[in-house]
């Protein structure tokens, strides 16, 4: 099983078991950029009264739900941590409970239906993608990987995104700068040249 695998193992179980959810993080980025690698898998899930451990019981053989339960920095809220022991490399999946967060609960009103290496998936939106993305490095400006993922998601996206949408969320988070610092330094690319 490779990465692509194991996070097609966690959205069928998802499915499975009917938690609303989306994939974040890196891999939403790559779907909306330009892909690059990554050492885990990020998910906002909505548990409501379903017990976490539910999820391994539709899970293959070789995840391990982690006994720590830890808080995310931005939302505050219950992260769990499910590894996957026979990749031979260290892959983790992350899974955040949706919380109380105004643009936590936008962006997943907002997710919408796609695939994930051939299965049916949800994740968030590019704007969502963006915002979220700038709250992170404007917390941890060490995560330089952050600020490279915007700036590829708006380079790729460029002319198909909901400026004013994003601009507002950048406004209410403290990271319009970053976001217009960001669009300034995009490469000018020309129309095509009419014939």
């Amino acid at each position: 099983m490779d990465e692509v695998e194991v996070v097609v193992a966690m959205v069928g179980a998802l499915n499975a078991t009917q938690i609303p959810y989306m994939v974040v993080g890196s891999l939403s980025s790559n779907a909306y950029g330009i892909p690059r690698s990554t050492e885990d898998a990020d998910f906002v899930v909505q548990l409501g009264s379903v017990p976490i451990s539910k999820l391994l019981h539709f899970l293959p053989e070789g995840f391990r739900l982690e006994s720590q339960i830890g808080v995310e920095t931005i939302t505050s809220t219950t992260r769990y941590r499910i590894q996957y022991e026979n990749l031979g490399i260290p892959f983790g999946i992350e899974l955040f409970e949706l919380s109380d967060d105004p643009h936590d609960k936008m962006r997943f009103e907002r997710r919408v239906p796609t695939t994930y290496g051939g299965s049916p998936a949800y994740m968030p939106r590019a704007e969502d993608v963006v915002v979220m993305k700038l709250r992170w490095f404007k917390v941890d400006n060490r995560r330089a990987k952050d600020l490279a993922d915007v700036r590829d998601v708006l380079a790729v996206q460029s002319g198909k995104l909901d400026m004013e949408y994003l601009q507002k969320w950048c406004d209410i988070h403290g990271t319009r700068d970053l976001l217009e610092e960001t669009l300034a330094e995009l490469p000018i690319i020309p129309p095509p040249s009419a014939i």
